[in-house]
């Protein structure tokens, strides 16, 4: 129902008054509330009927849906007229919801009407989402909307930059890590080993734990290679590289060098007995037969190693040269057995 306000307004004294209709209202103002003298309720605009609810009787009075919380010191009641008082309620139905508006009289005197405009303010967006209202329930000439849509675009691009951020992230973290790994064994590379065995020498420098290397060489790998191919060498690489893995502690790092070529770090503390039981048990373990393509296959290992004892600048380089020959005398003493440097023998048990 359209109803007449009140309102007189000219230009002159000789020009005729200009009237107002809710119809007009609700497209200029969908949140407008309009009060009697008595603060009962004569109408209110489409979107705040929407949001206080259908049941909303003709006369009801202010406070059966609206709480005022703040009119600058001035009581709920008659006095919200006051023009351009600025006022902050909350709704009955909705309190986690603040409102606020500006009342202005429609006359002159204190028994004229009372229009008050309103909005969310601040809360728009979760008045928005909450109430699903559309660019439709808000004045043409409303800029919210579009500040709320620009506020939201923004809101996503950042979230997808973020999101972008934490992929790209992820991706140099994978890349560093894949950039530090033996493609076929999943073993640490030469780069990492290098890293590990850096950051050891360091911590062996300032008086902690001691360490040591056991290099590896498989022997008799040519002649897989030679005999069943290069897929067959794959897998006896693959198999030496779970033995490996299987016998080292959780602390310790293992690397393949390149070819059939790998290096165990023992990060301390170490002890020869310890080392050599670990010796006997990876040459035993690479000793095993391997099927393949129904033939069994048969290496060793040659074993280097060098026990960091004392702490010197050049000690990475010093020990990688002494497990390094260590390896090649265990070698030349007939396979499958280690070396402690400096030219500590040993051997497996032969059966």
């Amino acid at each position: 129902m359209t109803r007449i306000l009140p309102v007189a307004a000219s230009m002159s004294a000789s020009e005729p008054g200009v009237t107002l209709n809710t119809e007009m209202l609700a497209r200029l103002m969908p949140m407008f509330l309009w009060l009697d003298a008595r603060g009962r309720i004569r109408a209110m605009g489409p979107t705040l009927s929407r949001i206080v609810g259908p049941e909303l009787a003709e006369g009801a009075d202010f406070a059966r849906h609206f709480t005022l919380r703040r009119a600058r010191g001035v009581e709920q009641g008659r006095d919200v007229a006051l023009t351009g008082r600025r006022l902050v309620m909350t709704l009955v139905r909705y309190p986690m919801f603040n409102l606020r508006g500006l009342a202005v009289a429609l006359g002159p005197g204190e028994q004229a009407d009372v229009l008050v405009n309103l909005s969310f303010g601040i809360q728009l967006s979760e008045a928005v989402r909450y109430f699903g209202l559309t660019e439709t329930d808000f004045a043409a000439s409303d800029l919210a909307m579009e500040f709320l849509f620009l506020a939201e675009a923004k809101a996503a691009v950042l979230g997808e930059l973020t999101a972008l951020t934490g992929r790209l992230r992820l991706a140099k973290a994978e890349a560093e890590t894949e950039a530090q790994l033996d493609p076929l064994t999943g073993l640490a590379n030469r780069r990492a080993f290098d890293a590990a065995l850096t950051h050891a020498v360091k911590s062996a420098t300032r008086g902690r734990r001691n360490f040591a290397l056991l290099h590896l060489d498989l022997d008799f790998f040519k002649q897989v290679n030679d005999t069943l191919g290069h897929a067959a060498g794959d897998a006896v690489l693959v198999r030496a590289a779970h033995v490996l893995r299987d016998e080292v502690r959780r602390g310790d790092l293992v690397a393949r060098l390149g070819g059939d070529e790998f290096i165990i770090l023992l990060r301390g503390p170490v002890e020869r007995s310890m080392i050599e039981g670990m010796a006997e048990r990876l040459i035993g373990r690479i000793e095993e037969p391997i099927r393949l393509d129904g033939v069994d296959c048969r290496i060793s290992a040659s074993i280097g190693v060098a026990i960091a004892l004392e702490c010197r600048p050049a000690l990475a380089e010093e020990l990688m040269a002494e497990a390094d020959a260590a390896m090649y005398q265990s070698k030349r003493a007939g396979r499958g057995r280690w070396t402690i440097a400096p030219l500590r023998f040993g051997s497996r048990p032969q059966a």
